[in-house]
């Protein structure tokens, strides 16, 4: 079983099919809905966690005229701005971004952010960037 994190954007025409629904009944994806931003007549975009066998379910979205984007790097972290403050922390409720208490460095863990941005406007230095 494989598993990864992806960008679905679809046409209009598409914002009112239930296509979470196939996946999951016809195609047997474990899905995640992380982020979503779908208005009526317009283009929707999901950020979705998708477990199981991806290549056919992968291609009945591209048929049906989904454009699918693999996220390999969600949330950005500019090393050379972060002054670990953990003010990006305080806002994570998944508890993606942390403090070591050790070492007082922040910490991220991609497999717990869901991509809410909050981070973003909490961060005083501006040192956390988004490439959704």
């Amino acid at each position: 079983m494989a598993k990864g994190r992806f960008v679905l954007s679809f046409p209009p025409t598409l914002v009112e099919e239930p296509l979470t629904y196939h996946l999951v009944k016809d195609y047997n994806i474990i899905t995640n809905i992380l982020r979503a931003k779908i208005t009526a007549k317009e283009e929707g975009r999901l950020v979705v966690e998708m477990i199981g066998e991806l290549e056919p379910a992968i291609k009945y979205l591209e048929e049906k005229g989904v454009k699918v984007e693999h996220i390999a790097t969600e949330i950005l972290i500019d090393e050379n701005l972060c002054v670990h403050c953990g003010a990006c922390g305080a806002v994570c409720f998944p508890k993606a971004l942390q403090i070591d208490r050790e070492t007082f460095e922040l910490k991220f863990d991609r497999e717990k952010c869901t991509l809410c941005e909050l981070c973003l406007k909490a961060c005083p230095v501006r040192a956390i960037s988004s490439n959704f």
